[in-house]
């Protein structure tokens, strides 16, 4: 194949075949990038903390450069599943081409971190890796008839007509999950969501309760303990569909899978029997506790303490703040200080402590403990709050896992599978998104036709729905690891990592194609941008993100 020998999408062979080419190319460029950030962050045979934070620009450069690879890997194996399932179409093929041939661009050309920062190959000092990437002929076949104009609006045509680009798994268990609960957000979500954000209303309790009874809390949950024990790939499918309704509606289900695993994972045998299955059924509503208001994710450092009582009892003093749910919810999982002699981690233990659950009236009942809620922009259907403790009591036997000084690495291993959540959260968002911006492109009449025939729109939406797909296969990738049993801080980081970024992107240019619409509060992509710009930011900002990502590879894998 010669580097400007076209890749018609009526050859599916052909493309594979430059694809898988191309991943080869771009595994030798990631690894040169990794050599070259690993010697300037490496002090004495060792990757040193004090080297991470100087070089940081080209160490989170790096940590781009891997998930757009792993990205790029990710979706072209999705590609060769179909393929041999005889189900690559021309949409997929389509949507492929475009997403995959914008990334290599990038990989060569700059990655944009955020909005104003590009990581590019001489920040790292790897321009001569960039060059032979470029030159690559697999490479430069794809940069060339990737992203291009004729791929962009034909991808759109065929998205007009009603072909889409497949989502099925190939399992008829999780592509029925993916349909329920798409039905679910159709017809119960969506249509009242843009009410619920405007007046700040929490879910309604009857939204609550029908998602516990499809089984919403414990999609991760054993069997023994009352759940569906379907793992991590149900989990993205149910949090996915039930985001792209409304985020509240899929992160309410986040904070049981964080109780839930902290419990599982660390808890007694008694604790799992006592809360599992109120987690499970959606009796009990957790909420996470860990936040300070002079801390973020400096976890180190909190202040707020425990103490035993003349009864055995925990007496809880001090304040927390972005606690999502905290009024409506049963049990808090409350990181807190039981040793003030340790610094550090070594000093937190994690507690199980049951509240009673609030009213609009009166929303926190329980004595020696207030909140006040904080206004936010978007993902109001929960509500965010600071909470302030001062002798709250918690159980003697609250403990978690009956130890003390071991809170930080309890809530360190259900990480994973929050950021994996939060990867198909912001896919959920993603999605919706575009499906706003390709139903108004398509009403919308301007100059005597609909906008969507536009090139700068049609182009908007073509890679809309490309990176929709890359950021897909990435999350289900480390949804698939973790249900493996393997360590995968740093595949659930690349995840979250770019879903975020296209959930806002996407919101961002679904807006812009609205117009001066989008940016009034009665169109549903006003909420959406606002719900999509969170993401980046809890369950560890991007920038967290990047450090973890790229800090995991260079010390040698997870």
């Amino acid at each position: 194949m010669t580097a400007s020998a076209p890749l018609r999408t009526s050859e599916p062979a052909a493309l594979l075949d430059t694809l898988s080419g191309a991943c080869e190319a771009a595994a030798r460029y990631l690894a040169e990038a990794g050599r070259a950030v690993a010697e300037r962050v490496t002090v004495d045979g060792r990757i040193s903390a004090p080297a991470l934070d100087r070089e940081q620009r080209a160490v989170h450069g790096f940590a781009w450069i891997a998930t757009t690879v792993t990205a790029i890997e990710k979706s072209v194996a999705w590609a060769k599943q179909l393929a041999d399932d005889d189900r690559l179409g021309e949409m997929e093929m389509l949507a492929l081409r475009i997403g995959v041939g914008e990334y290599f661009a990038q990989l060569i050309g700059g990655l944009p971190m955020s909005q104003n920062e590009i990581a590019r190959p001489i920040d790292l000092g790897i321009e001569v890796a960039a060059t032979r990437l470029a030159s690559d002929e697999y490479v430069d076949a794809l940069v060339r008839s990737g992203n291009t104009a004729e791929n962009r609006t034909a991808l759109v045509a065929g998205l007009r007509s009603g072909d889409g680009i497949t989502e099925d798994l190939g399992d008829e268990t999780l592509d029925m999950i993916r349909g329920q609960f798409r039905r679910f957000a159709d017809e119960r979500v969506i249509p009242h969501a843009q009410k619920w954000h405007l007046e700040n209303a929490l879910i309604p309790d009857e939204i609550v309760n029908e998602m516990a009874d499809l089984g919403v809390f414990g999609v991760s949950i054993d069997l023994k303990h009352g759940g569906q024990g379907l793992g991590k790939v149900a989990m993205c499918l149910v949090t996915e569909e039930l985001s792209r309704g409304w985020i509240p509606a899929g992160s309410l289900g986040t904070r049981s899978e964080i109780a839930a695993e902290l419990i599982s994972l660390a808890g007694t045998d008694a604790q799992k029997a006592q809360w599992l299955p109120g987690i499970a059924s959606g009796a009990v509503l957790p909420t996470a506790v860990f936040t300070e208001p002079d801390t973020g994710s400096d976890l180190g450092n909190l202040t707020t303490r425990a103490v035993r009582s003349a009864t055995g009892d925990w007496q809880v003093f001090g304040s927390k703040t972005w606690i999502t749910h905290a009024s409506r919810s049963d049990l808090m999982t409350l990181l807190v200080r039981t040793k003030p002699e340790v610094k550090g981690h070594s000093g937190l233990s994690m507690l199980l402590a049951p509240k009673p659950r609030g009213t609009e009236a009166d929303p926190f009942p329980a004595e020696g403990m207030k909140g006040s809620e904080i206004e936010v922009l978007g993902y109001r259907g929960m509500r965010e709050y600071e909470l302030s403790f001062d002798g709250f009591a918690a159980p003697a036997d609250g403990l978690l896992g009956g130890v003390e000084g071991e809170g930080f690495r309890q809530l360190m291993r259900t990480f994973e599978s929050a950021r994996i959540q939060t990867a198909a959260r912001a896919v959920g968002v993603a999605r919706r998104a575009f499906e706003l911006g390709l139903e108004y492109a398509m009403a919308r009449q301007q100059f005597a036709r609909p906008i969507v025939e536009f090139p700068r729109v049609s182009d908007k939406l073509a890679l809309m729905a490309a990176e929709i797909v890359m950021a897909r296969e990435l999350t289900y990738f480390a949804a698939r690891e973790k249900d493996k049993g393997r360590r995968c801080d740093v595949e659930a980081g690349m995840a979250k990592l770019l879903a975020a970024r296209v959930a806002w992107s996407n919101a961002d240019t679904s807006l812009q194609i609205h117009g001066g619409n989008g940016y009034a509060l009665e169109y549903e992509i006003s909420r959406v941008l606002c719900d999509a710009r969170i993401l980046n930011i809890f369950e560890g900002a991007g920038e967290i993100q990047a450090h973890v990502v790229a800090r995991g590879l260079l010390s040698g894998g997870n």
